[in-house]
């Protein structure tokens, strides 16, 4: 059985299964080599997957901050085969509330345009361009203003 809840990659093997799910599905497809999902945050962020019920992971992501108050999301991939079962929902939920409990005060992105209703979705609104990549993925600044949880609210709301 699937596990719909986010963990941390620990081992080697979860590290390695992480990435290559980041390669396969965020550089792959526009001949980028492997180690092209990577970048020189890798160790000062928070990185969360949900894997599958043969330990594979079906869906990843990763959070840092650009200030104390700023929060940002990247690499964010789903399996093709996982997509539309709410992985990828969970993952950026589980950010925003780890952002909030840091102190963050909003989250951003930049979103690639097929992946822009997901977003929206979620709360982000579109704040103006990014780059395009690899000469040929355009994409749009995204953010996230984080509400401060309701004094005497109910854990595990979201």
């Amino acid at each position: 059985m699937t596990s719909t809840s986010p963990v941390v990659p620990r081992t080697p093997a979860e590290w390695d299964d992480y990435f290559d799910l980041r390669w396969r599905v965020l550089r792959a497809a526009w001949h980028q080599p492997r180690g092209s999902e990577k970048d020189d945050r890798e160790a000062d962020s928070e990185h969360l997957m949900i894997v599958g019920p043969d330990s594979r992971a079906l869906a990843v992501g990763r959070l840092h901050f650009n200030t104390p108050a700023e929060a940002q999301v990247r690499f964010m991939a789903v399996a093709p085969e996982a997509q539309g079962r709410g992985l990828g929902s969970t993952i950026l939920r589980e950010f925003a509330r780890r952002a909030r409990a840091a102190g963050a005060t909003s989250i951003v992105l930049n979103a690639r345009d097929d992946a822009q209703r997901f977003y929206q979705k979620h709360g982000f609104v579109v704040v103006g361009p990014a780059p395009t990549i690899f000469d040929a993925v355009k994409h749009v600044r995204m953010r996230k203003k984080l509400e401060r949880p309701a004094a005497g609210g109910s854990r595990g709301q979201g």
